[in-house]
């Protein structure tokens, strides 16, 4: 396996032109995504709707939605216009996505909670997705973090030290969905090598190391 080694301050690969346009207004709502709809002065239809894994969401008095594939203002517009269809009188419909499921960050390792976690926007920091682990255990390394990014089939590596992130050493990188962070243990190098050989990886940057 033939690693590469980048200056400190380079960040991760984008994964796509497509995910590169992630968090842009023209983002297209997914399955599962978590939405909220209000509607103007009128409390009695204002919901938390979660998109179902047909891309669909209900909603009062005009039933079923398709919202999967469309931007935000896209779906709002329409809902707008099919309660003016038959029940309201130019509705002001505001939507937007609270939780961004279709978006999900993976976490292993030390931290408190490991899992697959939503992601409450389509882009967030390192120092966020850990967060989402309710923290790292006490036997956590913060020092040695590896970020795997899939890049066109190619499965990638990228290690960070959180302490210097903390400590304005160094950027708190970008997460994007689909990313799997590996949180070492102190005492664990053995498993974090294992951890990084589970997938055939092509390249490996090793961004930041001071242990």
């Amino acid at each position: 396996m033939r690693s590469e080694v980048a200056p400190a301050n380079a960040e991760l690969p984008v994964v796509d032109a497509s995910m590169a346009a992630l968090g842009q207004p023209d983002y297209r709502i997914g399955p599962y995504d978590l939405l909220s709809v209000t509607v103007f002065q009128i409390k009695d239809l204002d919901r938390e709707v979660r998109v179902d894994n047909s891309g669909r969401i209900s909603l009062p008095l005009i039933g079923t939605v398709q919202a999967a594939g469309k931007s935000t203002h896209e779906l709002q517009d329409e809902i707008a216009t099919r309660y003016a269809r038959s029940y309201l009188q130019n509705p002001q419909v505001t939507l937007f996505v609270k939780e961004f499921a279709s978006q999900r960050v993976t976490l292993n390792g030390a931290v408190k909670k490991s899992g697959m976690f939503p992601m409450s926007a389509t882009r967030i920091s390192l120092l966020q997705a850990v967060s989402l682990g309710e923290g790292l255990t006490e036997t956590a390394n913060p020092r040695n973090v590896a970020v795997v990014r899939n890049v066109n089939g190619q499965n990638m590596v990228a290690r960070f030290d959180l302490l210097a992130i903390r400590d304005g050493q160094m950027a708190d990188p970008v997460i994007v969905g689909n990313d799997v962070i590996y949180i070492d243990e102190a005492k664990g190098a053995l498993y974090f090598k294992r951890f990084t050989q589970m997938a055939p990886i092509l390249s490996t940057w090793i961004l930041y190391s001071n242990r």
